[in-house]
């Protein structure tokens, strides 16, 4: 389904070429990339048809050092609005681009930045670590950015009496808490995706697959990372299956990474953690934001250039700078 404001794009510009329905997407959208000199990023939770036609599959620490160092003029970001943003601090001067610009993050949204500006004041001692799924204004108000990636190098990094203020996913952080022994103060917020794993319900799936690991991501719930057998981002997630010995996983993340995971190891079974074991089918596990980017809005992005991703340059120079010394020190666990 297309959105209004596609849908206008097209009667604005007189695109009546072709019905859409009729349309190859997929080699239409390679000859519009070669045209405009663009660069397809895709991230790991897009649909697998969209993974398909990306220069670039990722998680938000890769695809940020792609946004980083690429020499394209027009970057089109497969993803939520807050990657958009960040390629768009890191490359000013280039074109950014979002398929639908409505597809947005509920863990950026759990963190209204007018209300984190006034709880950061209560702790003016404190520095700010910033878990990357955040919007540009949150970022501006971080000392340093983070991903699931690298977020326990970069904790790590800070000096021990150094109180941290680390936002906004609650579990991320308790995850971080329990693993290094250091406590933060943590902003409360959460996915809504990952929020809805449950251990009781993934208990019951193991006792139906006993044979399989369970896998998962740390926004998850505290409980439900307590008794994973590996946790890590989605990076992390599929370099784990590739080499683990198991044949099959149960995995506690957006369903859209078990594309490259049968991709990458075919042979192997992957089950998704919100899966009912008695009807066999997924009642979550899909994040409704990421979906809204479909191969008919990345054509209708790259040929018109449109929705573009526009920001104050006053508030981009605030933001980059954690971006930046994020990066800076992401060198050291490539």
């Amino acid at each position: 389904m297309l959105s209004s404001t596609h849908e206008q794009l097209l009667k604005e510009k007189g695109f009546i070429d072709v019905p859409l329905a009729e349309k190859n997407w997929k080699s239409e959208i390679q000859k519009l990339k070669k045209e405009k000199n663009a660069v397809i990023l895709g991230h790991y939770y897009q649909e697998a048809p969209i993974q398909e036609v990306a220069d670039f599959i990722g998680d938000s620490l890769g695809l940020s050092r792609k946004a980083a160092s690429t020499e394209a003029d027009v970057i089109v970001f497969c993803g939520v609005h807050f990657m958009a943003e960040t390629a768009k601090i890191l490359n000013p001067k280039k074109k950014v681009l979002l398929p639908d610009l409505k597809a947005g993050c509920s863990l950026s949204d759990s963190c209204p930045p007018q209300e984190f500006a006034e709880f950061k004041k209560q702790y003016p001692d404190a520095l700010v670590i910033s878990y990357i799924n955040c919007s540009a204004e949150i970022k501006a108000l971080s000392d340093i950015i983070c991903t699931s990636s690298n977020a326990e190098h970069i904790v790590r990094s800070i000096p021990a009496d150094k109180p941290i203020i680390f936002a906004p996913d609650k579990n991320l952080g308790k995850f971080l808490e329990n693993k290094i022994g250091r406590k933060m103060i943590l902003w409360d917020g959460a996915c809504m995706v990952h929020e809805e794993f449950e251990w009781q319900q993934t208990a019951l799936l193991l006792n139906t697959y006993p044979e399989a690991k369970f896998i998962a991501h740390p926004e998850s719930p505290p409980e439900v990372l307590k008794n994973a057998d590996f946790v890590g981002s989605t990076s992390q997630l599929l370099k784990f299956v590739k080499t683990d010995s198991s044949s099959s996983y149960v995995v506690a993340t957006e369903q859209g990474i078990f594309h490259q995971m049968q991709l990458s190891v075919p042979d192997k079974t992957f089950i998704a953690a919100s899966c009912n074991p008695q009807r066999k089918t997924c009642v979550c596990g899909i994040c409704p934001h990421m979906k809204r980017n479909t191969l008919q809005k990345l054509y209708l992005c790259l040929e018109h250039e449109a929705p573009e991703l526009t920001m104050p340059e006053t508030l981009r120079k605030k933001a980059v700078l954690p971006i930046e010394r994020m990066l800076k020190l992401s060198e050291l666990i490539r």
